[in-house]
């Protein structure tokens, strides 16, 4: 396992020093993107053409996501995939529609550059329109032989699913694979004080609430995965 966790700046987003640029303009730390290229090798000896949809993302990147979302200017889904109005949420219920499918800013694992959300090239039909929702990777969708192969075959170059299943947190993401030889160590050096500091140095929407609720996000979104089978 790699010992030397990300310092707290680059935990959460802030800092991207510890990454390299992929030829498809997707950043990664250099040890995840040599095992995403092996994952890549494997996948191509079973006919699958892996592509990268996500790396990594800064804290910024996150920011404009949640700051849409809470104004209802990005469109937010509920656990069947129906769209939430979120101009009749507040408190918790509206931190909540957010959370299942979007991480606080700062406290997502896509700013560790160990984090994909990856897809099939091979099995996209002509002119589909990527969703990445749960239906895609299982029995009957575009991507169920990819999803298959990942709980088979990802641990083989180093990868975990941390959403494989719902938790009561973060809905099934049976499209994200993580390093484990790196984001375990990433998650055990990461606090909610890290997070704390990040939050007030960039505000965002919801600022007061997201602050009075850190300690039910910590337990529920962040330490909140699936663990790795190998």
């Amino acid at each position: 396992m790699i010992q030397s966790p990300l310092s707290a700046s680059q935990l959460t987003g802030q800092d991207p020093s510890h990454l390299i640029e992929l030829s498809d303009g997707n950043r990664l730390h250099p040890a995840a993107a040599k095992a995403w290229q092996q994952l890549c090798q494997l996948a191509a000896q079973d006919g699958i053409e892996l592509a990268m949809v996500s790396g990594y993302r800064s804290y910024q990147r996150q920011a404009l996501i949640w700051q849409q979302k809470y104004q209802g200017t990005r469109p937010v889904l509920d656990a069947q995939q129906r769209p939430v109005a979120m101009e009749q949420l507040s408190g918790w219920p509206k931190l909540e529609a957010i959370l299942r499918f979007s991480a606080l800013p700062g406290a997502s694992r896509h700013h560790w550059g160990t984090e994909l959300d990856v897809m099939d090239k091979t099995a996209l039909p002509p002119g589909y329109q990527l969703k990445l929702t749960a239906d895609e990777y299982q029995a009957g969708g575009v991507f169920a032989r990819l999803g298959s192969w990942l709980q088979q075959h990802a641990a083989k170059a180093g990868f975990f699913l941390p959403y494989q299943s719902y938790r009561g947190g973060v809905a099934a993401e049976p499209w994200h694979i993580s390093f484990k030889p790196l984001s375990e160590p990433c998650l055990s050096a990461f606090t909610p004080q890290m997070l704390r500091h990040a939050l007030e140095q960039e505000p965002i929407l919801g600022q007061e609430l997201v602050l009075a609720q850190l300690p039910r996000i910590w337990s529920d979104y962040v330490q909140n995965i699936c663990e790795a089978s190998a």
